[in-house]
């Protein structure tokens, strides 16, 4: 397993993380199968959307605090609730084909680390899922 730390500077904000995933299948020879990208925070997603138009990302960030405002009828102490439920809504992982050394993805997508309660330090896990073809 592999591990990507990111450093996330505002409190909901979603991370192009499509050149850092690349470099890492390069780095490792990675040719064809699968990369399971994993969150283990319970604040943070991941998740695949269109990267070419960066008004999509705001769109979703500005949507979201309406969808599901910071406050609200939340019981949880920590006043994160709202980051919980946009985590739950997005998931923590992702599972992404890799063919011939590169991630498999549509024309205007990128793969985006979704922060919901930062600025804080985090880590992403990264598993090869090799081909047996």
């Amino acid at each position: 397993m592999e591990k990507l730390e990111l450093r996330t500077n505002v409190r909901d904000e979603m991370i192009d993380i499509t050149g850092a995933v690349r470099k890492l299948i390069r780095k490792n020879g990675w040719e064809s199968g699968a990369i399971l990208l994993y969150s283990p925070h319970t604040t943070c997603a991941v998740t695949v959307n269109e990267g070419a138009d960066p008004s999509v990302v705001r769109d979703i960030i500005v949507n979201l605090r309406k969808l599901i405002p910071h406050a609200g009828d939340y019981q949880h102490m920590e006043g994160n609730s709202d980051s919980h439920i946009k985590t739950s809504m997005f998931g923590p992982e992702q599972m992404l084909i890799v063919e011939n050394g590169d991630i498999m993805l549509g024309t205007w997508q990128k793969v985006f680390f979704c922060e919901f309660d930062g600025p804080r330090n985090r880590n992403l896990w990264v598993k090869w899922l090799g081909a047996t073809d």
